[in-house]
C-alpha cells in the first residue's frame, strides 16, 4: 500500500473508524492508539494489503483485530501479575449550548441509556451492534470483519437486541 492510497483511506474513512474504536475501547486513549495502530498495521503490511472490495469493513477487521490482540495481552499479563490493567472509561458528556427543551433532554437520556446498555453487553453482542446499526455495514461486510459465518452474525445480532430490549424495557 503506498502512501498516498493509505492518506486516502484516511481522508475517506479516518473518522468512521475513530467512531469504531471510540466504542469498542471505550477510552479515548486506547481508541488513539487504536485507530494509530490500525494505520501503522496497514502501512506495515505495505504492498501485502490488497484491498479488492469495501475498505472500510477491511480498516475494521484490521482494528478490531488489533483490539483483541491488546485485550488477549492484557488478560495475560493480569494473569501473571495479578492486577488490572485497564484504563478509566472517559465520560462522554459533550456540553450542549443554548436552551435544551423536554424533548431534546428526554432523547438526549434515552441514547445515553441506549449507548450505556450496549457498552454493558459482552463484546462478541457488541461489537456486531456497532459495526451494522453504527457503521452501517451490512451482515456480510460484519462476517467479513469479524471472520465469522454471516448466520452467527444474525444470531448475535438478534441475541443483543433481546438481552437491550430487556435491560432497556424498565428504564424507557
Amino acid at each position: 500500500m503506498k502512501q498516498e492510497e493509505l492518506e486516502n483511506y484516511i481522508y475517506a474513512y479516518g473518522k468512521d473508524l475513530y467512531s469504531f474504536c471510540c466504542c469498542v475501547t471505550h477510552s479515548r486513549q486506547e481508541a488513539d492508539d487504536l485507530y494509530q495502530d490500525t494505520f501503522l498495521k496497514m502501512y506495515e503490511l505495505g504492498e501485502k494489503v490488497v484491498i479488492r472490495s469495501n475498505a472500510k469493513s477491511f480498516m475494521m477487521s484490521v482494528a478490531l483485530n488489533l483490539y483483541r490482540n491488546h485485550k488477549r495481552k492484557q488478560s495475560v499479563r493480569q494473569k501473571i501479575i495479578g492486577i488490572n490493567v485497564s484504563v478509566d472509561e472517559v465520560a462522554d458528556s459533550i456540553a450542549c449550548i443554548g436552551a435544551e427543551t423536554e424533548e431534546m433532554m428526554m432523547a438526549k437520556e434515552e441514547r445515553r441509556l441506549v449507548r450505556a446498555a450496549v457498552i454493558q453487553l459482552p463484546d462478541k453482542y457488541r461489537i456486531p451492534i456497532l459495526l451494522y446499526y453504527m457503521e452501517n455495514l451490512s451482515l456480510q461486510d460484519v462476517a467479513a470483519v469479524m471472520q465469522v459465518p454471516e448466520g452467527t452474525v444474525k444470531t448475535r445480532l438478534r441475541r443483543a437486541k433481546k438481552i437491550l430490549r430487556e435491560n432497556l424495557e424498565d428504564l424507557l
